[in-house]
């Protein structure tokens, strides 16, 4: 069985991206899981930090509006791993899931460490990268034209573990 991941689509991250695309693209594979009666799995983090928008008081902290129809599965994290201490790997045993699906946000935190922490479960792993977004940037890393998304996907391709793909390839594979 096969499992959508949504990792941290919430107002606190949303607000600071450009992600439209993104948000289309993630809300494409919900609705394409759910017509499937797949499961879908959103990831919700909280920090204990009282300012953080991420903390479960703020309004940051929620899934985003749009998503919150979709939402038949929630599991909560601290981390940036969606398994580490957290009830995920139990949920998708139960929903005998083997192959999981990454999107959401941070690409290069929160998707690449549960991506990777999947793959080390023995899942099969698939990581949608235009599926998944940043709140950073090039500049954030002081690394002039660093494509997050780009090289977060290259860098797992080349693993040879985990398989990236795009929202088109995928859609093409479920044909």
């Amino acid at each position: 069985m096969q499992a959508l991941l949504v990792i941290d689509v919430q107002n606190g991250l949303v607000d600071l991206a450009q992600c439209n695309d993104t948000l289309a693209n993630i809300e494409q594979l919900i609705q394409r899981f759910q017509t499937q009666q797949k499961p879908v799995i959103f990831i919700q983090h909280f920090d204990d930090i009282q300012e953080s928008v991420l903390h479960p008081a703020n309004k940051g902290a929620q899934i985003i509006e749009r998503y919150q129809p979709y939402i038949e599965h929630l599991v909560i994290k601290r981390t940036p791993s969606a398994f580490y201490q957290t009830n995920l790997q139990e949920l998708l045993a139960s929903l005998s899931v083997d192959h999981v699906y990454i999107t959401g946000f941070n690409t290069e935190f929160c998707c690449q460490f549960t991506a990777i922490a999947a793959y080390d479960r023995g899942f099969r792993t698939t990581f949608i990268e235009d599926a998944t977004n940043t709140v950073n940037n090039a500049d954030t890393y002081e690394m002039s034209g660093l494509d997050i998304r780009d090289f977060v996907g290259t860098v797992l391709h080349w693993a040879s573990v985990i398989e990236v793909v795009d929202v088109e390839e995928y859609l093409e594979m479920q044909s």
